[in-house]
């Protein structure tokens, strides 16, 4: 388990911004060292721990270590295919919902580091969704992978537009949506088997 943080990644962890972090540790709100003869600041568990608890952020980010991904589509099949590969990774901690407003309201309160999000919703499409996440500045870090049956160029190009990190086509193989996950999130992809 690490007991020090780079602002980095306590930034990561509190979802918040780097510059943010390093507010905080130069006006003492944040407690941590310097390290001897270099610019780069580091904070020790225990302290970030009690910032989280200061300033209410969900410490439970801090206490698994492992990255959230939210599964949002109203294939129940599709769902628990995606949950069942992701959570056998045993990096992730996974939620699921099926619509956009569920959706809406999980993504504010779990705080996903990731959101697979199908395009076609039975309340809301994704395009809305995509929006919705981008337009929160403490989310800026989520990453958003949409997945739909079509496959229209343009109507890919707008949910890029909208906020979306990548696309995936259905039917996909789910080894290769937990790859993607991997990918954005900047942990090691698993081996095959």
């Amino acid at each position: 388990m690490k007991t020090v943080f780079t602002t980095g990644e306590a930034a990561k962890i509190c979802k918040v911004s780097q510059q943010t972090i390093i507010r905080c540790f130069d006006s003492g709100q944040l407690k941590g060292f310097r390290v001897p003869g270099s610019r780069f600041r580091r904070i020790p568990r225990d302290q970030l721990y009690a910032f989280m608890r200061d300033n209410s952020i969900p410490t439970d980010a801090l206490d698994s270590g492992k990255r959230k991904v939210l599964v949002v589509d109203d294939d129940e099949d599709l769902v628990e295919l995606i949950v069942d590969q992701i959570k056998r990774d045993g990096r992730f901690e996974v939620r699921s919902v099926n619509n956009g407003f569920g959706a809406g309201m999980l993504i504010k309160e779990f705080r996903p580091d990731l959101v697979v999000l199908d395009v076609m919703l039975p309340d809301i499409n994704g395009k809305e969704v995509c929006q919705l996440v981008r337009s929160d500045k403490m989310m800026d870090d989520v990453k958003i992978i949409c997945i739909s049956g079509m496959v229209e160029e343009d109507k890919i190009q707008q949910l890029r537009d909208a906020g979306a990190n990548d696309f995936l086509k259905k039917p996909f193989d789910v080894e290769q949506l937990v790859e993607r996950v991997c990918r954005l999130l900047e942990v090691e992809t698993p081996a095959r088997g």
